[in-house]
């Protein structure tokens, strides 16, 4: 069993499969596992949408900080981070502090066709189509790539993999 010593950050746009790797880094290679969404969910006792409605954005994004600031000292963590995580200074020095920051891209069709199915992802609910997940994550793509450590791209490809080149990485 692979021992990681550092925390691995994922961040990346909806679908491009951060929970997706997490879940096989922490089952494959042993190493904890942080949903960023669902730990503030169960910390504030109610969901995104409802936090977004009584506390403000605001509020919400200082919950993704305080959190990755909690992790300082861990080790031998893997973290999928919200997809507005990178959007914070705070928050990438937050990352780089306790581990490597890894940027999982996919194409905005990859993208259409992994959540087109869902409902959970209020960006998108009303703009269920490639051309505004296109114009989101050009939006965002700045940010992404200025935090990553590395860039993995997902489309067509076996967890495994991925995660098997994230770890190579990791290692050097």
């Amino acid at each position: 069993m692979h021992r990681q010593r550092k925390n691995v950050f994922l961040i990346g746009f909806m679908g491009a499969g951060k929970s997706t790797v997490a879940r096989e880094l922490e089952g494959r290679y042993g190493m904890r596992l942080i949903e960023m969404d669902e730990q503030i969910e169960a910390q504030e006792k109610m969901s995104i949408s409802e936090i977004f409605a009584t506390h403000g954005e605001e509020y919400f994004r200082q919950l993704e900080t305080d959190l990755l600031e909690g992790l300082k000292q861990e080790e031998n963590t893997v973290v999928s981070c919200g997809g507005g995580v990178p959007m914070r200074a705070c928050n990438v020095e937050a990352m780089r502090g306790s581990g490597r920051i890894v940027y999982l891209s996919a194409s905005p069709e990859t993208i259409y066709e992994r959540v087109r199915h869902t409902h959970n992802r209020p960006l998108l609910e009303n703009h269920m189509n490639v051309e505004y997940i296109r114009e989101l994550l050009e939006s965002r793509l700045p940010h992404y790539l200025a935090a990553a450590d590395m860039t993995v791209n997902t489309d067509g490809r076996d967890v495994k993999d991925i995660c098997d080149e994230i770890l190579s990485a990791a290692k050097a």
